[in-house]
């Protein structure tokens, strides 16, 4: 029963029609965009993995979310200008992680902003992760493509595999 409802509610209802917020990635253009209620409500130039295979692609989920994030790796505290990861931290579950492995960050590094440079996270200018970072909820989905596609092409994309995971969980 819950199958048929939802085969009528696409058949009838227009394209993004989700309430959910999605950040989009795409490698290939070095470009992040924010959808909420299927409209564009944020974009910003982005870097990504110095190699095709640092940064994952697929669907994620926002995990962490942190203000002035500690360093680990180098011991440098949060707010610190040597800093690599900026002002805010917004982590998810890519490769089985915990959000604390890969995540949007900002950067003490805004020339690299648009390119392939980094270790595998996405990088934004602070002031753009800020305001990311205000507008993102705890569990959004992060979807990662690498291809010539639109936004706009990959944002349907991305509301067809969550029609199907949601038809495939029905009972």
């Amino acid at each position: 029963m819950m199958k048929v409802f939802a085969l009528i509610f696409v058949l009838f209802l227009p394209p993004y029609v989700s309430g959910d917020s999605v950040i989009i990635v795409n490698k290939s253009s070095h470009e992040l965009v924010l959808y909420q209620h299927g409209i564009q409500q944020f974009s910003a130039p982005a870097a990504v993995g110095k190699t095709e295979d640092l940064t994952p692609e697929g669907r994620f989920q926002v995990l962490v979310k942190a203000k002035d994030p500690y360093y680990r790796k180098k011991d440098i505290p949060g707010g610190d200008s040597r800093n690599p990861l900026g002002s805010r931290w917004i982590g998810f579950d890519a490769r089985g992680t915990d959000g604390r492995v890969y995540g949007i960050h900002g950067t003490n590094q805004p020339e690299s902003i648009g390119k392939s440079v980094s270790a595998g996270c996405i990088r934004l200018k602070n002031e753009d992760v800020q305001a990311l970072f205000d507008l993102i909820p705890m569990g959004a989905d992060v979807f990662i493509v690498n291809d010539s596609s639109t936004m706009e092409e990959t944002y349907e994309k991305w509301e067809k595999q969550r029609l199907h995971k949601f038809l495939n969980s029905a009972p």
